[in-house]
């Protein structure tokens, strides 16, 4: 049986499971709910996290929630092409990136892609002008990183990776947006500010398995 990932198109938990499934090869399924029907609240998903959250993966009798431990576990069910690197100073440094990332990088993320995904950038002006300042710091600080790198961690692509370049993805599409341009984060394109993190994007995209992971409503 075929692994289940139960997700919401353009989520980007979301399309960090994706991203490590195909690096790893392995078969999955997609199961899409409609956050405009209410899916991810429907008594049918809630037997699978009852905290109606997306994502969830199902593999046979297993059921995981939350996408840092889905490529835990992902990793150790399927140790070929780790995603949390090769020695215990490496896998260290993964995590590190990862966990600083859920903490200094998400939220602001949040913050600034909602309001303007779902047309509400004027109401949530304040918002979104809070968030500006995090998001400059961390993606300066990620193309400083990524100046003599070519991967967050180590010589090959990993779970660090997998994790920031999704919320990186949400954020350029979100600067896009109408409206974005009066909150000032110059993002886009990405490659007149950020050298170094529009190469490591690219490189990502390079990566095989990538179209397949890419959400089918952004084209």
């Amino acid at each position: 049986m075929a692994i289940e990932l139960f997700m919401i198109s353009g989520s980007p938990f979301a399309w960090r499971v994706l991203l490590a499934l195909e690096l790893k090869g392995l078969p999955y399924e997609t199961r899409v709910l409609q956050v405009s029907k209410d899916e991810q609240k429907a008594p049918a998903f809630l037997a699978i996290n009852p905290r109606g959250r997306v994502p969830a993966l199902r593999d046979g009798e297993t059921v995981v929630c939350e996408s840092l431990a889905i490529l835990a576990y992902l990793d150790r069910k399927y140790p070929t092409t780790p995603l949390f690197g090769a020695t215990p100073a490496e896998a260290a440094r993964v995590w590190q990136t990862a966990l600083e990332a859920v903490s200094d990088l998400d939220r602001p993320t949040e913050d600034y892609i909602v309001p303007l995904y779902f047309g509400r950038a004027t109401e949530e002006a304040a918002k979104i002008r809070a968030a500006v300042p995090a998001l400059r710091a961390e993606l300066a600080g990620l193309d400083a990183t990524l100046r003599d790198r070519t991967w967050l961690v180590g010589n090959r692509v990993t779970a660090a990776d997998v994790v920031i370049y999704p919320m990186l993805k949400s954020v350029e599409r979100a600067a896009g947006k109408p409206g974005a341009d009066a909150f000032g984060l110059g993002f886009v394109p990405v490659a007149d500010r950020y050298r170094s993190l529009a190469r490591w994007m690219r490189r990502i995209e390079a990566l095989p398995g990538y179209e397949r992971t890419y959400p089918p409503h952004w084209r």
